[in-house]
């Protein structure tokens, strides 16, 4: 039978030799490697063609699915539980309290606190308690490592943190008075900067409200129908298009879903194909493209003189200058009304589709031309206020998790 090693043991058998220490700790503190500290479990998945191993099953299993998103330190269950028998017929094991889980693949860096007795599937490692460290202390020491732990991964499909590798990890472990100190620290500095987050995203929820507010106000006139204000109105040519590594840039939604049009990441087609597309497909500085399926209401418009083409999912509107303003009507398209038009001829199930010909029928308020001027003027104005402040909002948002990651650095040098 194997001697179950004292605390001072395990401790001195998880030390790193000190040529192997990244940087120098406060006195009092050890390098040490987690499987030195504690025992590292694996999860596993009960087979999916056997219903009594998931049906009526009361044991909770987590999946690294069930931490996306997830923001608590300790979670109680996932998504799905499982039985007595699933348990028994496959790799996951029964993990107690205060167990941390770490998810090692599919994303690697997800962490929790098992809250109960819970398992995992294989997409975890998990390190079982250790009167060496509090389950808090491991808990933010992963959470602020994510990079460390994916440069310990391998794989070529993707990247996996295997048990060895788990258990050569580094901490810097102070004495356990210290740790709790820590835990306390940042998690009082956290709240204040969990409060500030809250104050932003109030701040910025009213964006969205304030711009329909402001457009809603700003324009009006008499209903016109889009046909009657443009010379064209076509969507992108329903031919799949050849693929070339270079050519003339081909858009699809996902180049425009922002507002703006976005040629970083697109793909080509030969010059010869977009010579034959017709001038109405062919957008020009000064049109406006309209999504149609899927994200659909999204109005773009097109501020630059080079040439591109785009798929059938987007509608391309050339406006009538002696009608239309092509800021106004781009202003026009972003109307909540107009969206709701959209909405109520939009078809399909999977993906709802804004079919062109009822969309060259939706309907836009049209004053004269010198109004849609001073309404031009008057929106650029505001809504470039209303753009400083959403910048400032991110800028904020960006600070906020800069301070989080130099809190957790700090915290582990015995700077906090």
């Amino acid at each position: 039978m194997k001697k179950q090693l004292t605390p001072a043991e395990q401790l001195a058998k998880a030390q790193v030799p000190k040529e192997e220490q990244p940087y120098q700790l406060p006195k009092g503190w050890q390098w040490v490697r987690l499987g030195g500290l504690t025992q590292i479990i694996g999860g596993g998945t009960p087979s999916s063609k056997n219903d009594a191993y998931y049906e009526g099953g009361t044991i909770p299993w987590i999946r690294p699915a069930d931490l996306s998103g997830y923001q608590d330190k300790y979670i109680e269950r996932g998504e799905r539980s499982i039985t007595e028998l699933g348990l028994a017929k496959s790799s996951a094991r029964l993990l107690p309290a205060d167990t941390v889980l770490l998810s090692t693949r599919a994303p690697i860096g997800y962490v929790a606190i098992a809250a109960n007795e819970v398992t995992t599937n294989q997409g975890f490692k998990s390190f079982l308690p250790s009167s060496l460290y509090g389950p808090s202390y491991l808990y933010w020491y992963l959470k602020g490592n994510k990079d460390m732990l994916e440069r310990h991964a391998s794989g070529t499909t993707f990247l996996e943190l295997s048990a060895k590798r788990a258990s050569e990890i580094m901490m810097p472990l102070p004495p356990m008075e210290e740790q709790q100190r820590i835990v306390q620290r940042i998690e009082s500095l956290f709240a204040k900067l969990d409060a500030a987050e809250v104050r932003l995203n109030a701040v910025a929820a009213t964006f969205a409200p304030r711009k329909a507010v402001l457009l809603r106000s700003a324009i009006h006139g008499k209903l016109t129908t889009l046909q009657d204000v443009c010379k064209s109105i076509f969507d992108g040519d329903h031919m799949p298009p050849p693929k070339v590594e270079e050519g003339v840039p081909f858009l699809v939604i996902a180049n425009v879903h922002t507002g703006k049009l976005d040629f970083s990441q697109t793909r080509y087609v030969p010059q010869s194909y977009y010579d034959k597309i017709s001038t109405t497909r062919k957008p020009e500085k000064g049109d406006v493209l309209y999504t149609l399926v899927g994200s659909y209401g999204i109005p773009v418009l097109v501020d630059t003189d080079q040439a591109f083409c785009f798929q059938r999912h987007m509608g391309l509107l050339k406006p009538d200058h002696s009608k239309v303003e092509t800021k106004y009507l781009w202003y026009a398209l972003q109307l909540q009304n107009v969206f709701q038009q959209a909405t109520a001829i939009a078809k399909g199930t999977a993906q709802l589709t804004v079919p062109i010909k009822g969309f060259r029928q939706l309907h836009i308020p049209l004053p004269p031309l010198p109004e849609q001027r001073a309404i031009v003027a008057q929106l650029d104005r505001l809504l470039a206020r209303e753009h400083q402040a959403a910048v400032a909002v991110t800028r904020a948002r960006t600070e906020l998790r800069r301070l989080r990651a130099a809190i957790l650095a700090r915290a582990f040098r015995g700077e906090l």
